[in-house]
């Protein structure tokens, strides 16, 4: 999709748009948005809506061809609610209504003249990605693998997003190219997260990942078994000894800032498939365990944004990748193995492996001297039973930096509409995690399952500030719109950028 913004004003005027289609809103209460009033000299856009021909519920549309004293092919009216208070989830409803007709229609372009700045508590920003990703999302494809690819589809591909001042059009520039750099990560993930697992191997993330190097100019470094056994990542490569397929541990370098300045580091699960190993998963959906490295696909997505936008901060991506499978060599339940800090761990079920992977990279990432460190991983079931597939579960330890790193994380979130709700640590959740035989256990005693993860995961993260989104429920869709969101690249990005 071909996205560009231009000013419609005294001088400009959106009648005199020669275009395929103009989509401006309409309301409830029969009354007419600033630009479809713009449109009206002839009253044929009054008189529809007062005759009851689009009723200005939330997504209703209405396509006029004509329309006198407009120069556009086609008006097309959509309905966005009460006039009073534009919601968030009209505005959302009344894009995804104009782009469904868009993509029906014989015209390759089109122009979309929305009230962006009359979104209830939200900014100009927000409207405009909100129409960006989800005019790309119109687009994502899921045929890469088919022998026979999916028809092309047809309708409008170049929009024009109307600002109603010459100035407004200026600022909203660098939002629309953000909007832009998010949506093509977000892209990414999706299309790492939906590759088979037979192609979407460690290997196939760690050769992504130089291929981001090239375009954008980071630094990586690929570590290979011999190098992590030096490292003494004994839990990391508990996890890979079962699988044929070689482990990967994958660093990239985005220095974009000062030199001096304390890095940002994102750390991703990459369990490219999992069995469960030993404790071998149930059949019926195992296949979307291929979805197990949505963390690591998040990382690399997030990293194809800050790299479009050459974002001044500095930031480091690890991604800890490698299959769980079972086998001969597959580790056991009852096993006891050392990670890279020492503390020995005692694997009670083979199937809580990403925590095995995420340690070692956790305390791998104490070397860069860390600003702030966040994990994101696909961890745990327990996270779509608290919040179901809406909302990523937030974990940090309550203190008055992790508090601080808490909030920019929600509110970015909330920002992005990508949004996290926090869970609570603290010791009595630890004590879940105690072993007769090892420092502590893979899994804790029942309850509470997100939260005994995150805080195994906490005891290795004790030098720096560090932050866990567990997104099991927001990573992908399963059912008949089965596929990988995106998710949390828009969260992510957004933090980032507010960091700088």
């Amino acid at each position: 999709m071909d996205f560009s913004i231009k000013a419609f004003d005294t001088k400009n005027t959106l009648s005199a748009a020669k275009t395929g289609v103009l989509a401006v809103a309409v309301f409830e209460n029969k009354k007419l948005s600033q630009a479809a009033q713009a449109l009206d000299a002839g009253g044929a856009i009054s008189a529809a809506v007062k005759s009851g021909d689009i009723s200005g519920k939330p997504g209703s549309t209405l396509l006029l061809r004509g329309v006198s004293g407009v120069a556009a092919a086609r008006v097309l009216l959509v309905g966005m609610g009460a006039d009073d208070t534009v919601s968030e989830k009209n505005y959302g409803t009344a894009v995804g209504a104009a782009l469904k007709v868009f993509g029906t229609l014989g015209s390759a372009d089109g122009i979309i003249a929305f009230p962006l700045a009359d979104v209830k508590d939200r900014d100009v920003n927000w409207a405009v990605q909100t129409l960006v990703i989800a005019a790309n999302e119109t687009e994502h494809r899921t045929d890469t693998q088919k022998s026979k690819k999916d028809p092309v589809p047809s309708g409008v591909r170049k929009i024009v997003i109307a600002a109603d001042a010459a100035n407004a059009a200026t600022a909203l520039k660098p939002v629309l190219a953000q909007a832009l750099a998010i949506s093509n990560g977000m892209a990414l993930t999706k299309e790492l997260g939906n590759l088979s697992p037979n192609v979407c191997t460690p290997t196939y993330l760690a050769n992504t990942a130089r291929q981001l190097a090239d375009a954008y100019g980071f630094e990586i470094e690929v570590l290979e078994r011999k190098q992590l056994e030096a490292l003494k990542m004994g839990s990391f490569l508990a996890v890979a000894k079962g699988s044929e397929e070689a482990p990967k541990f994958i660093v990239l370098k985005h220095m974009g800032g000062n030199k001096k300045d304390a890095p940002t580091v994102l750390v991703g699960k990459g369990i490219t498939f999992d069995t469960g190993g030993i404790s071998l998963k149930p059949g019926p959906n195992m296949d979307e365990m291929k979805y197990d490295m949505c963390g690591a696909g998040s990382v690399l997505g997030t990293f194809r944004a800050i790299g479009e936008m050459n974002l001044k901060l500095n930031v480091i991506g690890i991604v800890a990748a490698c299959e769980n499978m079972p086998s001969g060599r597959a580790t056991k339940p009852g096993d006891i193995v050392s990670s890279m800090n020492g503390l020995t761990i005692e694997i009670l079920n083979t199937d809580a492996e990403g925590r095995l992977i995420l340690c070692d990279a956790l305390t791998y990432a104490e070397r860069f001297k860390p600003a702030a460190v966040v994990d994101i991983a696909t961890l745990t079931g327990a996270c779509i039973v608290a919040l179901g597939h809406h909302t990523s579960g937030l974990f940090t330890r309550h203190d008055e930096a992790h508090d601080a790193l808490a909030q920019e994380l929600l509110d970015a979130g909330k920002q992005a509409g990508d949004v996290a709700w926090r869970f609570p640590l603290g010791e009595n959740y630890n004590e879940q995690l105690k072993s007769n035989f090892a420092d502590l256990a893979n899994i804790g005693t029942p309850g509470a399952a997100s939260i005994t993860a995150a805080c195994f995961l906490e005891n290795f993260t004790r030098k720096y500030t560090w932050a866990h989104l567990d997104i099991a429920g927001t990573a992908w869709k399963s059912g008949a719109n089965k596929g990988a969101t995106g998710r949390p690249v828009p969260l992510l990005t957004t933090f980032l950028m507010n960091r700088v």
